[in-house]
């Protein structure tokens, strides 16, 4: 059986961050999604389709990773795809709290689903997607932040805002 992993988030930029879990993730897995939810908490900077290109050109090396969107719960959009595998990044014990929580909650949801928490390098631990929202917002350099197969594009979007 195929062994199909889910990489969910906002990414709202993808960074060098994200990228370095996708990397991992296939890898390990036999298929990759990385799906571009809405997260109706979030304001976002990007919309949900420049996300998603901005993915697919930081992930087109990576054969088995696919690029996806998706506005509902993260479970149904796996039980959807026959994924049974939620891929999480984790960058300090506070996140694990949280992300383990969500994966309790995850399973009572969908009982074949198994969350897989990957630590994030401890030279990326500092990269979020939230902190290079604010230091562009503020002019910022975040070129080391963002994968290089995109950050032009970056830019030049964000000169339309």
């Amino acid at each position: 059986m195929e062994r199909i992993a889910v990489f969910a988030g906002s990414f709202d930029p993808f960074t060098v961050a994200h990228l370095a879990i996708v990397k991992r993730a296939s890898a390990i897995f036999d298929r990759v999604i990385v799906v571009v939810g809405k997260n109706v908490q979030k304001n976002s900077l990007l919309s949900v389709e420049t996300r998603m290109r901005f993915v697919q050109k930081a992930t087109a090396n990576l054969k088995n990773v696919t690029v996806d969107s998706f506005d509902g719960l993260t479970v149904e959009y796996m039980k959807n795809s026959g994924a049974k595998f939620l891929v999480r990044g984790i960058r300090s014990a506070v996140e694990f709290d949280a992300e383990r929580n969500l994966a309790w909650n995850n399973q009572m949801l969908y009982p074949q689903a198994e969350t897989v928490f990957l630590q994030i390098e401890p030279e990326l631990s500092s990269v979020s997607s939230s902190a290079v929202r604010e230091i562009l917002h503020f002019g910022g350099d975040v070129s080391k932040m963002i994968p290089a197969e995109f950050f032009p594009d970056l830019i030049s979007e964000m000169e339309k805002h």
